[in-house]
């Protein structure tokens, strides 16, 4: 998973600057950072808007279909009806857990054994390679690129542009990235959880305190 941090307007002290403008007040440090606790504690969400950041993720299909669920931000995407995709597909890692234990919102998952990763990581590899054939096929046959792209698996990686405010992207870590200070839990996909991290990565050096705090506060979206 590629993650990069595009473009950012603001910091910690956009927000200490638009809780302030209520009260008409001015601080100090100690104070900013006080006023920063109090509105992270007691879930004053809307100055945590006053920032604003821009990725570029590359991932599989099906991790960004999974993304897409949180409609909390803004997001432009390549078009596999007006260019011709890229033959990357994803294959799990060994790291990659295999083994789903449990029962639905209760799961856990578990390493896989040495045939089943052979098995996992030999039938990517081969479907992934039969449908791009059948992709390439279809373009030689002046199929319309919109139609030929039906072939293709949610393996397929594309890449796409999010544009989110920093409380929107305080929801999205509460839910797709696990953390020892977690009071609520979540059981995110492993890949959106990768993607998750290195996006919370470049969220810490743009907001630094908001982050330290988010973690703090059990990591629960003001």
């Amino acid at each position: 998973m590629t993650v990069e941090l595009i473009d950012s307007m603001g910091g910690d002290h956009s927000i200490i600057r638009a809780a302030r403008v209520s009260s008409g007040t001015s601080g100090d440090d100690k104070k900013d950072r006080g006023l920063l606790n109090m509105l992270m504690r007691d879930r004053h969400g809307s100055p945590f808007e006053a920032v604003t950041l821009q990725f570029k993720i590359e991932c599989p299909i099906f991790v960004a279909r999974e993304f897409f669920r949180h409609r909390i931000a803004s997001y432009n995407e390549v078009s596999g009806r007006y260019k011709v995709l890229e033959p990357v597909f994803y294959v799990p890692s060994v790291e990659r857990p295999l083994r789903q234990v449990g029962k639905p919102g209760a799961y856990t998952f578990r390493q896989g054994d040495y045939k089943q990763m052979q098995a996992t990581r030999a039938e990517h590899m081969r479907m992934a390679t039969e449908a791009w054939g059948s992709y390439e096929h279809l373009l030689k046959h002046e199929v319309a690129r919109e139609v030929a792209r039906n072939v293709l698996p949610l393996g397929l990686y594309t890449s796409f542009y999010v544009t989110m405010n920093a409380r929107s992207l305080m929801n999205f870590l509460s839910l797709r990235a696990t953390n020892e200070n977690t009071t609520v839990p979540t059981f995110p996909l492993h890949e959106i959880e990768m993607v998750a991290h290195q996006m919370e990565d470049d969220f810490k050096k743009v907001c630094p305190i908001t982050q330290e705090l988010f973690n703090h506060h059990g990591r629960i979206a003001p």
